[in-house]
């Protein structure tokens, strides 16, 4: 099971299937493109700028980039990025219906492992980094109700965004409207689930506002998920003098007291989904989070080609967590108690130069820019019980000031070489520093104080060739790396004093080749065959107390194919479809944890699955209708069984779901009335939605909730 033949064939598989979905693909575009060929509709190409940083149709980046329109898929709860997103192959975005710990999301397998928040993947609001410096991110500051799209990056030019970057998720909030428009929102859903929003956005002269708050609130599928979350955000613009644009941006987001259910095992799992762990209801289990943010940007054509933008932001974040560490671990004078508060302030900067002109005769593109970014915490830790009362704020166990920052330096440019060619090249130096002071010493609990630098240069190139007016090909290569967070650097894997500051970070080499087809207005197809080769893989080494440690592990590969598809049929009917095969595994023996344990003891094999990661997800959905009149659509999505441990001995079984939703839209005096009724798991399956991965209790398995009736209403007044 584990021999060398084992390790290389997946490869192969990938690459037949992939050069079978082209084929696939093909034959379905060509009838389909003769077919549509007279419709001479409006739809525009997708024009992105994660990729490149210039604004270009996304068919002509040699990479693999897809734009959601969030105004395309209105009829959705409207509160987690995962609702918009499934279309978009080779990333997992789960919904973990457990709001003190945000959505899992990873893409081509990259932060599959995280457990809480979304390391391995870049986030991006409006340029924003919702990523600290130290690779760890979160989505609940996502505001959707006010956001235009959502830019999906994947591959080796995602290496272009620095430390952490396995991919790119960034989200871009609407411009002010001309006219002016008003929108109010309402949804509600099984088990007490309720969505209000108000936005407001309009422009007038230089001067253009979108403005929005949303209130959501649930009971939770499970005991014990009740959440609440209030989120307001802010854009502001304004024209000054020749070609001069400033941009305020402003975010806020309270979640107040989101319970936390934990996760079950599988025999609790498979006896019933809903009930809530223990120990969850014994310390009574709990999140709150408050952040506020505020962003700067001003971009400048200064002529002849060339441009400037200037980014600055600063932002703050409280978190007050309440785990259900046993009293017994907490013994021992180095544990650092079982309630987390944390404060942290951040911010940064960005300065980027553009210059658009020909060299040698050819269009040529080039932005260079300097990145600086910065996150200090106060992290203090308490005992989570008083005496026999548990659950509550006890005696303090850790005091340390944490601060990391980067400094980097990109440039990259697209040249294009020939009237079919066109190569894309881009260089990043990053310098991420970690800084501990510990403020916590006492006679049996030694100075935890230190400080550790890492440093990378990740090169990234590609090239496409318009094989057709309606063909792309393109291949581009890579690299990457990944820096510890301090959650993972918290720890020594020894039981020692003081952070873990011989982690080395992970660096990979990413390829991947793939083909654009745009064969008639309204059709798209994409097929993307991929690899990515890691060393110094960060995996689990102990599970014990309430805590884990990290190691570097030798290898690791994530290796596949996806394809998608779009055809829209005529005006009324859509069909998409997006496949991901993925196979990633370990490429290096190492030893882990077999649940709790101080020193890693059992054998994991050379091949054995990355956990959190399924080999196959297929998403497929038919809609019809227009804004005005009927629509309805309907979904399904098919997932693999999905492992949840290094150790490879359990895994959530694979399945499938499907939703369906109608709709009706009409003209109202002055704007337009849209209402709309949803069935989630519409055959009322049993599944887990997400795993914990490597859980040290064995309580991996995080349930979707069972057949779910959703019903909503939007109104849109406009001048």
């Amino acid at each position: 099971m584990h021999s060398v033949q084992r390790n290389t064939r997946p490869a192969s598989i990938a690459g037949w299937r992939a050069y079978l979905s082209a084929a696939l693909l093909c034959g379905i575009c060509a009838p389909c493109a003769g077919a549509i060929a007279a419709d001479e509709g409006t739809d525009l190409p997708a024009i992105v700028v994660t990729a490149t940083r210039v604004a270009q149709p996304a068919f002509d980046v040699p990479a693999s980039i897809d734009s959601v329109n969030l105004d395309d898929n209105r009829d959705t709860l409207g509160v987690n990025p995962s609702e918009y997103l499934s279309a978009i192959p080779g990333l997992l975005a789960r919904d973990r219906q457990n709001y003190a710990q945000d959505e899992q999301i990873s893409i081509r397998g990259f932060g599959a492992r995280s457990t809480f928040g979304v390391r391995g993947v870049r986030l991006y609001i409006d340029g924003i980094p919702a990523t600290m410096p130290d690779g760890q991110g979160q989505v609940s500051h996502f505001n959707l109700d006010s956001a235009d799209r959502i830019e999906v990056l994947r591959g080796p030019f995602s290496a272009l965004y620095g430390n952490s970057s396995g991919g790119v998720i960034q989200i871009f909030t609407a411009d002010g409207s001309d006219p002016p428009q008003i929108g109010l929102g309402l949804a509600g859903a099984s088990y007490g689930t309720f969505r209000a929003s108000a936005n407001a956005r309009g422009a007038s002269g230089p001067f253009g506002y979108n403005l929005d708050v949303t209130h959501f609130q649930t009971d939770g599928y499970r005991d014990h998920s009740a959440a609440k979350r209030e989120s307001g955000n802010a854009k502001l613009t304004w024209k000054i003098g020749e070609g001069g644009q400033l941009t305020l941006l402003g975010n806020t987001m309270a979640l107040p007291g989101a319970q936390d259910p934990l996760g079950l095992t599988h025999a609790q799992f498979d006896a019933d989904p809903t009930q809530v762990a223990a120990s969850a209801l014994q310390f009574n289990t709990r999140k709150s989070a408050h952040q506020t943010q505020g962003g700067a940007i001003y971009d400048q054509d200064l002529g002849s080609g060339n441009s400037l933008r200037v980014l600055g932001y600063y932002g703050h974040r409280n978190i007050e967590q309440f785990l259900s560490v046993p009293v017994a671990a907490q013994v021992n004078p180095l544990h650092s108690g079982g309630v987390v508060d944390l404060g942290s302030d951040y911010g940064g900067t960005d300065a980027r130069w553009v210059w658009q002109g020909e060299l040698a005769g050819r269009a040529f593109e080039i932005a260079a820019g300097l990145a600086w970014d910065r996150q200090q915490q106060q992290r203090l830790g308490y005992e989570n019980y008083i005496g026999d009362v548990l659950g509550v704020r006890g005696a303090l166990r850790r005091n340390e000031e944490d601060t990391v920052s980067d400094f980097d330096e990109y440039a990259q440019a697209t040249w294009h070489i020939a009237d079919a060619w066109s190569l894309t090249a881009g260089l990043r130096h990053s310098d991420v520093k970690f800084d501990s002071v510990d403020h916590y010493i006492t006679a049996r609990n030694p100075n935890d104080s230190g400080r550790v630098d890492y440093g990378a240069t990740t090169p990234v190139a590609g090239i496409l060739y318009r094989a057709a007016s309606w063909a792309n090909l393109y291949a581009s290569y890579g690299k990457g790396f990944e820096t510890p967070t301090f959650n993972e650097l918290g720890y020594r894997n020894d039981g020692g004093a003081g952070l873990a500051f011989d982690l080395n970070p992970a660096r990979s080499r990413n390829g991947e080749v793939g083909i654009k087809l745009r064969p008639a207005n309204g059709i798209e197809a994409n097929v993307a065959v991929f690899r990515a080769d890691t060393r110094n893989e960060l995996a689990v080494a102990t599970n014990s107390g309430g805590r884990s440690t990290y190691q570097n592990i030798g290898k690791a590969r994530r290796e596949g194919a996806e394809a998608s598809l779009s055809i829209r049929l005529n005006d009324d009917w859509k069909l998409q479809v997006a496949y991901t095969l993925l196979d990633a595994t370990f490429r290096s023996a190492f030893l882990a944890c077999s649940g709790s344990c101080t020193t890693p003891d059992t054998p994991v094999a050379a091949g054995t699955q990355i956990p959190g990661i399924p080999k196959t997800d297929l998403y497929a959905a038919l809609r019809w209708g227009r804004d005005t009149g009927w629509r309805a659509s309907l979904q399904g999505d098919y997932v693999g069984a999905v492992p949840v441990n290094d150790l490879g001995t359990d895994a959530a079984p694979s399945y499938f779901v499907a939703a369906a939703d109608v709709g009706y839209g009409f003209d109202v005096a002055s704007g337009q009335l849209r209402t709309f009724a949803r069935i989630d798991n519409l055959f009322d399956r049993k599944y887990a939605g997400s795993v914990i991965v490597n859980d040290a209790n064995g309580r991996y398995f995080e349930p979707a909730p069972d057949r779910t009736l959703m019903l909503g209403v939007q109104w849109q007044w406009s001048r």
